[in-house]
């Protein structure tokens, strides 16, 4: 059963979408939140697989409250909101997927269908022993397998990890932690991690921050906090 917390400052539109959820028989909600400040606890305490968000909110939006969470241990993001130009929005924040009020029951039945498959635990403990052979990824009805040397770059947003090789972005269930500890990928950004072997590129910015370009010509950022790390990496003053 997948954990849900409905966050929204409306009652009735709280109430009639947590009725629809537990009808559809694969969602438990765990929680209910009228505003971004509960919901910030609840979401550390609870752990939800997936929050049902709404947008506009007195005080504290949705969107904001996002930026307040760990990127790497968000749960799932669908937005809810009764205004169409807050879609484009949506997914330009990577949300799972967004829903338009009045909530059509059709609608949510196809996203709770996708969530059903992406929350689906996989066992990828023969995958992962010392060191990772091969990097699980999830498409559509199929599990990508590459190889840790074939990936340039790893990043999490708000829908997953994610890796990058020089011509295909996949998704995957490892942590960035994992991938860190488990390949040569190293950590560069908060959410960033990259390969060594594939810097073609690291350009000093302003304020103690850097870009690196990959030989995929994919661009990384470099923080403050891993720019050293990096410099000492490669002997460079």
């Amino acid at each position: 059963m997948i954990k849900a917390l409905v966050i929204d400052d409306e009652k009735y539109a709280r109430e009639e979408l947590i009725d629809l959820l537990e009808e559809s028989g694969s969602i438990e909600v765990i929680g209910e939140c009228s505003n971004a400040i509960e919901a910030l606890k609840k979401i550390n305490a609870l752990k939800p697989d997936v929050i049902f968000l709404d947008i506009q909110m007195p005080q504290i939006t949705g969107i904001e409250m996002l930026s307040m969470l760990d990127p790497e241990t968000m749960p799932k993001v669908v937005f809810v909101t009764a205004y169409d130009e807050y879609a484009l929005k949506a997914f330009e924040d990577n949300a799972f997927d967004y829903l338009l009020k009045p909530v059509e029951t059709c609608r949510l039945t196809k996203t709770i269908k996708r969530l059903v498959r992406e929350c689906q635990p996989v066992d990828y403990s023969p995958l992962i022993s010392d060191m990772l052979e091969l990097i699980p990824c999830s498409g559509h009805n199929r599990i990508l397998l590459l190889r840790p040397d074939d990936i340039e770059t790893a990043f999490s947003d708000l829908s997953g990890v994610h890796v990058v090789s020089r011509d295909t972005q996949a998704t995957t269930q490892l942590t960035l932690k994992t991938l860190e500890e488990k390949t040569p990928l190293i950590r560069c950004h908060r959410q960033y991690l990259i390969h060594p072997t594939a810097i073609r590129e690291i350009r000093l910015l302003e304020n103690g921050l850097a870009e690196i370009t990959t030989l995929g010509n994919h661009q990384v950022p470099v923080s403050r906090r891993y720019l050293k790390e990096l410099k000492d990496r490669f002997g460079l003053s």
